[in-house]
């Protein structure tokens, strides 16, 4: 009967009972976080302290990022259009693609991949980058159509270094940017899909799992934009990147605690 029966090793539900990777989800709700519950179920063990806060760091990095990227695009059309949250939410979520959130797994299999040499990261980053541009192909998670320094990456990669999480592929990250500096005259940075990319790989997290950790952490902001569009727009309105204005709160500092 067993070998008839497809397994998980996720979740057991018994009746009156949930438990995650063996532990009680009674017992996750008082005392794990919401970064650390999902790096629990996504890696299979619970997060040391370095780890928590690497994780958190991770998901709130990619949050929001305007309402000019696809996914919001697509998630306040569709709510535009008449149609419920979750439709809308999903929506967002299917138009995240290789140029959009998927360059953190694109970029993550090939710091995996080209990090197993057991060369320095600047010797293998001029053979990577030269490799890429013979072929003619845009390494994935480098540059960005706003931001010259991504804030983002800066922050991750501070994070890391003070978590103890700034090992190969950081390292092999931050030799590939220099050298397409160097390669193409032009700086092209680390945007925040290559940072995280780096920084999943040093934790020991396979690279398709990488476009799980923007989905995860963008569905909150495709959330807040869905409810924002159905309760201050009005319906089937037209939507564009530039027929729109910031009308939020200033420039704010998160208190001390």
């Amino acid at each position: 009967m067993d070998k008839d029966r497809w397994k998980t090793g996720i979740t057991r539900i018994n009746k009156g009972e949930i438990r995650v990777r063996g532990y009680s989800i009674v017992e996750m709700m008082g005392k794990l976080s919401f970064s650390e519950a999902v790096f629990l179920i996504l890696k299979g063990e619970l997060p040391s302290r370095e780890e928590s806060e690497m994780m958190r760091a991770i998901l709130v990095s990619s949050i929001d990022h305007g309402v000019t990227p696809p996914s919001v695009l697509s998630t306040r059309n569709v709510i535009s259009a008449g149609n419920p949250l979750n439709a809308a939410v999903a929506a967002g979520v299917l138009t995240i693609g290789d140029v959009h959130g998927g360059a953190i797994e694109r970029c993550a299999k090939i710091l995996q991949e080209w990090g197993k040499r057991p060369d320095e990261a600047s010797i293998i980053a001029k053979e990577l980058v030269s490799d890429f541009i013979y072929k003619r192909r845009r390494i994935p998670g480098f540059g960005h159509r706003l931001h010259e320094t991504d804030p983002r990456t800066i922050k991750l990669f501070q994070i890391a270094q003070d978590l103890n999480f700034a090992k190969r592929h950081i390292q092999l990250a931050q030799a590939v940017e220099e050298e397409l500096s160097r390669s193409l005259g032009r700086k092209l940075p680390i945007n925040v899909d290559g940072a995280i990319a780096a920084v999943i790989s040093d934790m020991g997290f396979d690279w398709r799992l990488g476009k799980g950790f923007f989905i995860i952490s963008r569905v909150a902001g495709l959330v807040a934009h869905a409810y924002e569009e159905m309760t201050r727009e009005k319906p089937m309105r037209r939507l564009g990147d530039l027929n729109f204005e910031y009308d939020g709160p200033g420039e704010r500092e998160i208190p001390k605690k």
